[in-house]
C-alpha cells in the first residue's frame, strides 16, 4: 500500500490533466499568484501546487539552500527527507522535513526551505521555474520524534553529552572496555560526527557512514539531535506484527565521534503499512496504541491529534467533519467517513464496469512518556488510504413517451472524471456531436454534490431505431444502444448496454384493388405504415423480380401496380362459353415470418373467347380448356369421340382440335333450313390407362360438346388467334478496372487530408488516426466498398513482420483493447454514393518488445473487397461489421506475426497502404 513507486510521482505527467475538482484544504500562506502555497505543519514544511499551475506540464522539483542545488529523484527524496502526493488530476502536495538534507538548520529552532519548481511544456526549451521559500519555527522537540512518511521513515533522538548518555543508559563500562574495537583511525579532539552504524534485522549488520549512504539511507546530525531516515523496503528493514497491524521496522545503533570520546545512540522507527477497516459508509484506521519495537517497559501517552494532509485538526473542525479519535486497550482508532470533502473520489472501469475508489490522507501524532527513562517520544504518521473498488453500476431511467412517439432515457450517476464519448445504435457507433447532428439529442447533467449525468432522446422513426411486429397490428420498436465512457485523464474505457422497448397499436395495413378489360387484370397495392415488408403471392406462386417484369411491375414510394393478361398461367379458369371465358386472379399480401395474411383479392371477370369456329370447306375447329373445377384434367389426354382424334395443340391449360365435319365420330342432324355437325371433347377413363394417373374417383368427369351450324346457303365462322409473347433480351456481362485509394484525415470530420508531402505524419501514442478508403471513378450506386482486413506494420513490406490486426474478416480486432472505430459515411457535397467510402480511426500505438521500442514508424495496410448491394452472398461481402464486441483487458504491444490466407478469386480486391506514421515519445527521464 505504501510503495514507492506507486506514492512518489516526482515526474509528475501534467500533460495528461484535464478538468477536475480540486479538494479543500486548511487555509494556507499564499507563496504567490501563480498557484502556489506553503505552510508549516509542525516538523513539515507543506508546499501545494494547484493542477492550474501544472496543466500541460511535466513538473521537475530541486532542492536548494544556497550554493547547494540536487534534483530530487525518488531514491534521493526518500533519502533526504521529501515526498510527493499528487492527486490525478496534478494537484500536488510536496512535504519537507525540517531535518532534511538541503534545509538551513538554525540551532533546532528556525529552519529555512527551499524548493525550486520547474514546469515543462511541450518542448524542453519552454520552461518556467518557481522558486519557494518558506521559514519555519519548531521548538516543541521532544527526546525522541518519529516520522512516518510515505516514502521513508525518519528518527531523531536528542543527543547527550557522552557521560550523560552513558550513565542514562549505563553503558559506560561497555564503551570504555571496547574503545579499542570502536576505535576511530586518525580520530582526534576536533573530529567529530557520525562514524558507523550497526543496523539490527534482527541480525546486526554493519557499515560506515559512506556505504550507509550509498544504500540509501540518511544519516546527519544537528546541533543537538542525531537524525536517521530509511526508505521502506530496504534489505535492512523488516516486517513485524504488532496487535494485529503489519508494520515496517527499522532499528539501527550509530556511533558518533565525539570530542570526549564514542558515543552510541539506538535509534529504532516503525511505521504501519495496513490496520485500515472499510464498511460502505466508514473507513477504520487502527494504529497500535503500544508499539512494541519503540517501547520498552510502561509509558503514558500525553498527548494525541489527527489531521488531514499533515495539518493537525480541532476538536471542533473534527466535529464539523465527523471524524473522531478514540483508543482501546490495543489500539488509537481514527474513523472518517466516506465522502468527506477532505479526500476526492476517484473512477475506476475494472473489466470494463464502472467502480470508484475514495482517497483521503489521514494523519496521527501521538506523544507518550516512558516511566522509566522519562523521555518523551513524539510518533507521526502520515498515511493515505484508498478505499477498495466500489461498484456504481449506472442506474437507467426509462423516460420514453408513447404519446410523442419518442424514446427517452437517463443513465447515470457518475463522478466528474467520467465523459460520454459515443453511443453504438444498430446502425454504427456514433460520437456525441454525430448523435446531435442526427437529431438524437444528448444532454448532460451536473449535479450540485459535482456527479453528472446523461439523457438520450430518439425518435421512434429514426433509422436506428428496430421494429417488430407481435401482431398484425402492433408495432414493438425496440432501441439497443451502448453508451461508450471514458475515465479522464487515463482515458480508461467502459460501456453500459440500454435497451428500450415500446409498443404501439399503429400498424396500417396494404390494401388491394383491381378491375378488368377486355384482356387483363389490373391489380393496385397502396402500402400500409410497414411499407413493403412483405411478400405478394401471385396466384400459386410469389412474385418474383422476373415475374414482376413479366407483368409489367411498377412501383413508386406509396403502392405498386401489376397488369395480368387473363391467359396467365397464374390465373384460374372458373367457366368457358362459346364466346367467353370466367377468370379469377388469386393474389395474397404475406408476412412470411409469423405467417400472417395482411391482405387479398380474389378478382373474377369474363374475358372474350372464341372457342369454336366452323369453315366452309367442311372443317371445324374447338378450343379446349382447363377450368378449375376439374384440376387434375392434362389437356392433352383429351379426344373427341373417336378417340383416335386428339389435340394438333395442347399445353397445361389449352388443347385444341382441328377436324372435318365427317370424321371423329361427329354426327349430324338435318332441320328445316340448316345442318347441324356436332362432337364431344372428353376424358375416357375407362378405356385411357394413362389417364387414371391424372384423374380420381371423386374428380368430374370432362365434357365439351362443340357444334357447327351450317345454313343451306350461307356458313358462319369465327376465326381465332394465338401470338405467343416473346422476352426482352438481356445484356451481356462486362468487364472494367476499379481503383481504391487510401487517405489520412487530419481530424473526426474528414474534411481535410495529409497530402504526400506530409508524410510522415508525426502523431503522439494514443492520439486518434482517422482512415478514409474511397471507390474511384465509380458512379455504380449498387456497388459497395467492404474493408476486409486492416493491419499495421514497421515496414512498406505489407507481409513483414511483426504485424498488428487492425480490421479483421470485416470486423475491429476482438483482442484490441484500444478497439478500432468505424464512423458512419453521410452524403454530402463531396460524398455522393456513401456506399463507395469506409472510415475507421484508432489510436496511435507502437511495436514493443521486452519493453523496448522496436521502430518510432508505423505503416497501414487494408485489403478492401468490391460488391454488389443487390447479391446475397456470404462471407466477405455480407457487409461492414458495425457492432461492437467484449472488449479485452489491456492493449498487446507485443511482436506479434500473422499468417494470412489466400483469399478467394471470385471478388474484387483492392490491396491499399499508407504510411509511415511516425510517433513522437514524450517519455521523460526526470
Amino acid at each position: 500500500m505504501r510503495r514507492l513507486d506507486k506514492i512518489l510521482l516526482w515526474n509528475l505527467m501534467a500533460a495528461v490533466i484535464i478538468l477536475g475538482q480540486a479538494r479543500p484544504n486548511t487555509k494556507l500562506h499564499l507563496q504567490s499568484s501563480s498557484g502556489l502555497k506553503s505552510d508549516c505543519a509542525g516538523n513539515l514544511m507543506r508546499l501545494l501546487l494547484d493542477k492550474a499551475l501544472a496543466v500541460g506540464n511535466q513538473l521537475e522539483v530541486d532542492a536548494i539552500n544556497g550554493t547547494q542545488h540536487a534534483v530530487l529523484t525518488p531514491s534521493l527524496a526518500a533519502q533526504c527527507g521529501y515526498s510527493m502526493e499528487s492527486d490525478p488530476w496534478g494537484n500536488t502536495r510536496i512535504y519537507t522535513s525540517l531535518l532534511g538534507c538541503y534545509v538551513d538548520n538554525k540551532e533546532d529552532t528556525t529552519f529555512n526551505t527551499g524548493l525550486r519548481l520547474r514546469m515543462y511544456s511541450q518542448s524542453p526549451s519552454e520552461v518556467v521555474s518557481h522558486d519557494v521559500t518558506q521559514t519555519c519555527s519548531y521548538s516543541r522537540w521532544a527526546s525522541r520524534e518519529i516520522l512516518c512518511d510515505r516514502n521513508y521513515m525518519e528518527v531523531s533522538n536528542h543527543m547527550a553529552t557522552p557521560d550523560a548518555q552513558a550513565e542514562a543508559k549505563g553503558q559506560a563500562p561497555d564503551v570504555k572496555d571496547d574503545s579499542k574495537m570502536n576505535a576511530i583511525p586518525g580520530a582526534t579532539d576536533k573530529a567529530h560526527g557520525i562514524w558507523k552504524m550497526t543496523f539490527h534485522t534482527p541480525e546486526p549488520v554493519a557499515m560506515v557512514l559512506r556505504e550507509a549512504e550509498q544504500a540509501g539511507y540518511g544519516a546527519m546530525t544537528t546541533s543537538k539531535r542525531l537524525v536517521m531516515r530509511s526508505p521502506y523496503n530496504t534489505a535492512e528493514t523488516y516486517s513485524e506484527d504488532v496487535a494485529g497491524v503489519p508494520m515496517e521496522v527499522f532499528k539501527v545503533s550509530v556511533y558518533c565521534k565525539a570530542p570526549h570520546g564514542l558515543t552510541v545512540l539506538n535509534l529504532a522507527a516503525a511505521c504501519p503499512k495496513g490496520g485500515v477497516l472499510f464498511t460502505d459508509d466508514v473507513i477504520s484506521w487502527h494504529v497500535p496504541r503500544r508499539v512494541t519495537p519503540l517501547i520498552d517497559g510502561s509509558f503514558k501517552v500525553l498527548e494525541m491529534h489527527m489531521g488531514i494532509d499533515g495539518q493537525r485538526l480541532d476538536k471542533s473542525q473534527m466535529a464539523a467533519r465527523g471524524y473522531t479519535l478514540s483508543a482501546t486497550d490495543f489500539h488509537i482508532v481514527i474513523e472518517l467517513p466516506v465522502g468527506s470533502p477532505d479526500g476526492y473520489y476517484k473512477s475506476h472501469a475494472p473489466d470494463y464496469q464502472y467502480h470508484i475508489t475514495y482517497t483521503v490522507e489521514p494523519m496521527l501524532e501521538v506523544l507518550w512518556r516512558s516511566d522509566k527513562s522519562q523521555d518523551d517520544t513524539r510518533y507521526k504518521i502520515l498515511f493515505p488510504i484508498t478505499t477498495p473498488l466500489m461498484p456504481r453500476p449506472p442506474q437507467v431511467s426509462d423516460l420514453t413517451s408513447t404519446e410523442d412517439r419518442l424514446f427517452s432515457v437517463h443513465l447515470g450517476t457518475f463522478l466528474h472524471d467520467v465523459e460520454l464519448r459515443n453511443i453504438t445504435f444498430s446502425t454504427g457507433v456514433l460520437t456525441i456531436e454525430e448523435c446531435n447532428a442526427k437529431g438524437f439529442t444528448v444532454e448532460e447533467h451536473s449535479s450540485p454534490n459535482g456527479t453528472k449525468s446523461y439523457t438520450l432522446q430518439v425518435s421512434f422513426d429514426a433509422d436506428v431505431v428496430l421494429t417488430h411486429n407481435p401482431e398484425p397490428l402492433v408495432t414493438v420498436y425496440f432501441l439497443p444502444l451502448v453508451f461508450g465512457f471514458i475515465i479522464l485523464p487515463e482515458e480508461t474505457p467502459f460501456a453500459h448496454p440500454v435497451e428500450l422497448q415500446a409498443s404501439l397499436q399503429d400498424v396500417v395495413l396494404p390494401t388491394v384493388t383491381g378491375t378488368c378489360d377486355q384482356s387483363k387484370f389490373y391489380i393496385s397495392v397502396k402500402y400500409g405504415s410497414q411499407g413493403s415488408n412483405f411478400q405478394t403471392m401471385v396466384g400459386p406462386q410469389q412474385l418474383t423480380p422476373e415475374l414482376a417484369e413479366v407483368y409489367n411491375f411498377q412501383e413508386n414510394s406509396t403502392q405498386f401496380s401489376l397488369q395480368v393478361p387473363y391467359t396467365a398461367k397464374d390465373t384460374a379458369f372458373e367457366l368457358i362459353t362459346s364466346d367467353s371465358v370466367r377468370a379469377r386472379l388469386d393474389l395474397l399480401l404475406w408476412e412470411p415470418n409469423n405467417n400472417w395474411v395482411l391482405g387479398d383479392l380474389y378478382l373474377s371477370c369474363n374475358f372474350p373467347l372464341t372457342t369454336i369456329e366452323c369453315y366452309p370447306n367442311g372443317t371445324m375447329t374447338a378450343l379446349a380448356v382447363k377450368v378449375e373445377s376439374v384440376p387434375n384434367l392434362i389437356p392433352s389426354w383429351l379426344t373427341l369421340k373417336d378417340k383416335s382424334c386428339k389435340p394438333v395443340f395442347s399445353d397445361d391449360r389449352f388443347a385444341r382440335f382441328t377436324f372435318s365435319v365427317d370424321s371423329c365420330g361427329t354426327t349430324r342432324t338435318f332441320f328445316d333450313h340448316y345442318m347441324l355437325y356436332e362432337n364431344e371433347i372428353g376424358l375416357y377413363n375407362n378405356n385411357n390407362k394413362g389417364a387414371a394417373t391424372y384423374t380420381s374417383s371423386i374428380d368430374p368427369d370432362y365434357r365439351q360438346t362443340v357444334s357447327c351450324y351450317y345454313v343451306v346457303n350461307e356458313t358462319q365462322t369465327v376465326t381465332f388467334g394465338y401470338k405467343p409473347r416473346s422476352r426482352d433480351p438481356a445484356a451481356e456481362i462486362g468487364s472494367g478496372q476499379l481503383m481504391v485509394q487510401m487517405r489520412l484525415a487530419q481530424d473526426s470530420s474528414y474534411e481535410l487530408f495529409y497530402q504526400a508531402e506530409d508524410y510522415p505524419v508525426v502523431k503522439y501514442l494514443r492520439q486518434p488516426l482517422y482512415f478514409e478508403v474511397e471507390l474511384m471513378q465509380s458512379t455504380d450506386p449498387r456497388s459497395e466498398l467492404i474493408l476486409e482486413n486492416c493491419w499495421a506494420t514497421l515496414n512498406e513490406d505489407r507481409t513483414s513482420l511483426p504485424s498488428w490486426d487492425i480490421i479483421v474478416d470485416n470486423c475491429e480486432n476482438r483482442d484490441d483493447s484500444y478497439m478500432t472505430m468505424f464512423h458512419p459515411v453521410m452524403a454530402d457535397t463531396r460524398v455522393t454514393i456513401p456506399s463507395h467510402i469506409k472510415r475507421f480511426s484508432i489510436k496511435m500505438f507502437t511495436f514493443t518488445k521486452d519493453e523496448e521500442v522496436l521502430k518510432d514508424e508505423i505503416y497501414v495496410h487494408c485489403d478492401a473487397v468490391i460488391c454488389d448491394t443487390n447479391s446475397q452472398a456470404d462471407g466477405a461481402c455480407s457487409g461492414q461489421c458495425v457492432h461492437p464486441t467484449t472488449l479485452s483487458n489491456s492493449r498487446f504491444q507485443g511482436v506479434k506475426g500473422v499468417k494470412r490466407e489466400q483469399r478467394s478469386t471470385d471478388l474484387t480486391h483492392q490491396k491499399i497502404s499508407s504510411g509511415p506514421i511516425l510517433l513522437l515519445n514524450t517519455q521523460s527521464s526526470l
